[in-house]
């Protein structure tokens, strides 16, 4: 959503001479020139507007692109992944894994109506996510509280999370449009927020054990 106008173009390869911004340099030139061995995430690419995607067609064609300085900036050495949520619905709609094939036909169709097919056959690899299923989620939410633990044991306590509780965080924190992006709201309003007033009110000390359950449909902390 960043590089949706038509001036983004000057945002990522910098001003042109006489214009506010020129010594700066471009906001994707300057960090491949400063450090070429890069991965660059283009997120939501979709969205991009269509002089972005010249930019990007000279970089996938050539290796390299011109910045406003008339700098050469080597892009032989970056990889480039861009993401897209075009045929999220389709991929709801088909998911099983004996239905991949198809489903990734079905979104493909999608893709070739936005994409100039001069893009797409620059790219080396198009990949279609399977969607997100509870196990998944679940793994997901044990890394994020993983962070949360490793700052609890900052402070000598340490956090147990009923099965229950796993279960509400998983239901609450996946949603099928946007996968598990809620995900770490659900963690920090169901958990770390109603935790930290606990703590802060003098509820658990140092060395103590904090044991998440289920008490009906509410999150409650215990010894």
């Amino acid at each position: 959503s960043e590089f949706m106008e038509k001036h983004s173009v000057a945002r990522l390869i910098g001003a042109p001479p006489g214009y506010v911004g020129y010594e700066e340099g471009g906001y994707l030139t300057e960090s491949v020139r400063r450090k070429p061995y890069s991965v660059i995430l283009l997120d939501e690419v979709e969205k991009a507007h269509p002089d972005v995607f010249n930019i990007l067609l000279q970089v996938l064609e050539d290796g390299r692109l011109t910045d406003g300085q008339g700098r050469t900036v080597d892009f032989r050495n970056t990889v480039i992944v861009m993401t897209s949520n075009m045929g999220s619905d389709v991929i709801q709609t088909m998911a099983g894994e004996e239905q991949y094939d198809r489903m990734k036909a079905a979104v493909m169709d999608i893709v070739a109506t936005h994409f100039r097919p001069e893009l797409i056959n620059r790219i080396d690899e198009l990949v279609v996510f399977h969607p997100l299923v509870n196990e998944q989620i679940r793994g997901i939410a044990e890394i994020q509280l993983a962070n949360l633990r490793k700052r609890l044991a900052e402070r000598d306590l340490s956090l147990e999370l009923s099965d229950e509780v796993m279960a509400k965080l998983v239901e609450a924190g996946f949603d099928p449009v946007y996968g598990a992006r809620p995900l770490k709201r659900a963690i920090q309003r169901e958990i770390e927020n109603p935790l930290a007033q606990s703590i802060l009110s003098g509820e658990f000390l140092p060395g103590e054990t904090i044991v998440a359950r289920m008490d009906e449909d509410r999150i409650c902390f215990s010894k």
